[in-house]
């Protein structure tokens, strides 16, 4: 198991790759009866055939929720809330049997009181063709090592507007 890392272990630019993944038509048909989002793009091979994309594609979101999923463990940082994302670009579709992996840059770093820290990432999902397919900016709450017990977390949902 990968150590905890603290806002206080945290520098600009620092930069991580998470491990490949492969996106399979059992995860996007999961995806798709998760959030009811049936889209032919998705599911429909006759339907895809006929756009410009030629076959069936992963669901953009579905993209991003990987993403943060892939990115959660490299680094493993003692994340308390995801407090906002920006500019997110959806750069090219992820088709079935794809390989996808994160890379997760620090690009900013800024106290939040003594507990915890906010983190801004710039977060790229990177395809087996090393073709940026999503990027864009998350923006965390990282928990200090004073702070990495959660106390306090009323405050944390009031600072994310989730209150």
């Amino acid at each position: 198991m990968t150590d905890i890392v603290y806002f206080e272990d945290l520098a600009v630019g620092d930069e991580w790759h998470s491990e490949a993944r492969q996106i399979n038509e059992a995860e996007v048909s999961s995806f798709a009866h998760l959030t009811g989002d049936f889209d032919p793009l998705h599911m429909d091979e006759s339907f895809a055939e006929r756009t410009p994309f030629r076959k069936r594609i992963a669901h953009g979101v579905l993209g991003l929720a990987m993403l943060a999923g892939l990115g959660s463990e490299n680094p493993r940082v003692e994340t308390v809330a995801l407090v906002g994302i920006e500019d997110w670009k959806f750069h090219h579709p992820i088709y079935f049997g794809d390989t996808v992996y994160a890379q997760n840059t620090i690009i900013a770093l800024a106290g939040n009181g003594r507990r915890r820290g906010r983190v801004t990432w710039h977060r790229q999902l990177i395809n087996q063709d090393d073709c940026v397919v999503q990027e864009g900016t998350m923006i965390t709450l990282v928990a200090s090592r004073a702070g990495s017990h959660y106390p306090d977390l009323q405050s944390t949902s009031s600072e994310s507007g989730q209150g």
